[in-house]
């Protein structure tokens, strides 16, 4: 069984997926997987509703980000997966999420981001530049970040661990989103 048919969520959203020639690995057939096709897409979302309607924008996606139009009980709503390479910098993909904000104005955003950035905003154990600049952005924009404190990390490894994944929203969900 997969960990979406054990977990029975609709959408996930997938960063940095294991590939194998060039298509990501380990999902079932049975969901859809929306990437921008490119190769080594990094970012990714799997519906694993068959009822739940999806539409790619494809002008927003590239390698490092998936943008969905979704419709869920008669509302419509963006959903992005997004990756921000550590050795690039960080304004790309936050000059990225700007253009998102600015395509989907009006209606709800869900963006999951494994961000490379760390704040305590997010309850990390430090904030770094990145994390800082990320900080900035997401004020500035009105936007509001989902992540709770919890005793797991959203990224653990031999070399370590910290919160670099984020979850954001805008206003219009605010309200809508729950655990």
């Amino acid at each position: 069984m997969s960990l979406s048919e054990q977990d029975r969520s609709d959408i996930l959203f997938v960063q940095e997926p294991y590939l194998y020639n060039r298509k990501i690995a380990g999902i079932s057939t049975k969901n859809r997987i929306y990437t921008s096709h490119e190769d080594n897409s990094r970012a990714a979302i799997v519906i694993n509703n068959r009822n739940r309607d999806a539409v790619l924008i494809t002008q927003l996606s590239n390698s490092d980000s998936a943008l969905l139009e979704l419709e869920y009980n008669g509302h419509r709503f963006y959903a992005a997966s997004m990756y921000f390479d550590i050795t690039e910098n960080i304004e790309k993909g936050l000059e990225k999420i700007d253009q998102m904000l600015e395509l989907t104005k009006g209606n709800g955003l869900i963006i999951a981001v494994d961000s490379n950035a760390r704040s305590a905003a997010w309850h990390d154990f430090k904030t770094n530049k990145r994390g800082k600049t990320m900080e900035e952005f997401i004020v500035s924009k009105n936007l509001y970040i989902m992540n709770e404190e919890s005793d797991r990390t959203t990224f653990h490894n031999a070399r370590g661990k910290s919160n670099i994944d984020l979850t954001i929203v805008n206003t219009q969900i605010l309200q809508a989103v729950t655990n």
